[in-house]
């Protein structure tokens, strides 16, 4: 060793002697993985956060836009009706059209996020960067379920409150509002993710859309009673889950079911469970997301 190199020794040993314990002994320690337990909670947060900041970057269409195209559809019945105070029972026509028409934004902006979300993560090939963290199937699945029921409930939210200025709307139960918001969110969210893990291009997602969401909520009572319609049609319609969706709700604001409530709680329980395992087996086997 020269005499340089032999100096530069001697001078970072007595650096190293001279350095503060604390801070020695600091230096000494190597950086640790994080202990996930059970549950990754920061993962699930984090995943959550993504997803609702994801839509309310774009907030003028994925929340304005929806209360928009609803305050449309009033309108349009109302200038249909000419004025004319119409009643479905004892129920003006339009006090009974509103909160059909707030569920089925619920239903259509549930479905889009969770859907989309997927969609464009397998097209733009950066779906990996969802599998790869340390989150389990069902943490992914809560995870994104929950940034379509926020979407959802907030859609219904400002569309409400919206057509509260138009049509005079009352709350009749908080607690069936309650639910069948969420239990709606819930089913077209997992709806929505089974949608886009299932679809290879935009074209397939359209016609889940086009042809499944859009004609079941559109034929299940949004815009008229089901007890107006004759057979084979009205037993058809206690069949399609969206009509419980949509009558529950609408009884939560006038207090008036054209099917039973107890059958309605019961059937969106049960698709709710039965998607929620058909989702997590999707991420569990990797279908469509994993070669």
């Amino acid at each position: 060793m020269s005499e340089t190199e032999n100096f530069l020794a001697q001078d970072f040993n007595k650096r190293e002697l001279s350095r503060d314990p604390v801070e020695k002994s600091k230096l000494s320690i190597a950086p640790t993985a994080r202990t996930i337990g059970p549950v990754n909670w920061l993962g699930l947060w984090t995943l959550y956060v993504k997803e609702v900041r994801r839509f309310l970057k774009v907030y003028t269409q994925t929340i304005i836009a929806p209360a928009v195209t609803t305050l449309i559809f009033l309108s349009i019945f109302s200038l249909a009706l000419g004025g004319a105070v119409r009643k479905v029972g004892e129920v003006p026509f339009m006090v009974f059209l509103a909160p059909g028409l707030v569920m089925m934004a619920i239903v259509q902006n549930s479905f889009a996020n969770t859907s989309s979300t997927m969609m464009i993560g397998k097209v733009q090939g950066c779906i990996v960067d969802l599998l790869m963290p340390p989150l389990s199937p069902s943490e992914l699945a809560f995870a994104f379920v929950m940034g379509g029921v926020t979407r959802g409930v907030l859609v219904a939210v400002v569309t409400a409150t919206a057509m509260s200025l138009f049509v005079p709307l009352t709350i009749h139960d908080y607690a069936a509002l309650i639910f069948y918001a969420l239990s709606a969110s819930v089913m077209l969210s997992l709806m929505g993710l089974m949608a886009g893990i299932w679809a290879d291009k935009f074209d397939s997602m359209a016609s889940v859309t086009n042809f499944v969401i859009t004609p079941l909520a559109f034929l299940s009572g949004t815009f008229y009673s089901v007890q107006r319609l004759p057979d084979p049609w009205f037993t058809i319609s206690q069949i399609n889950p969206f009509f419980y969706m949509i009558d529950g709700f609408r009884y939560a604001f006038i207090g008036i079911a054209d099917g039973s409530l107890l059958i309605g709680v019961f059937v969106l329980v049960i698709c709710d469970v039965f998607l929620w395992l058909m989702v997590h087996r999707m991420f569990v086997s990797g279908y469509k997301l994993k070669e």
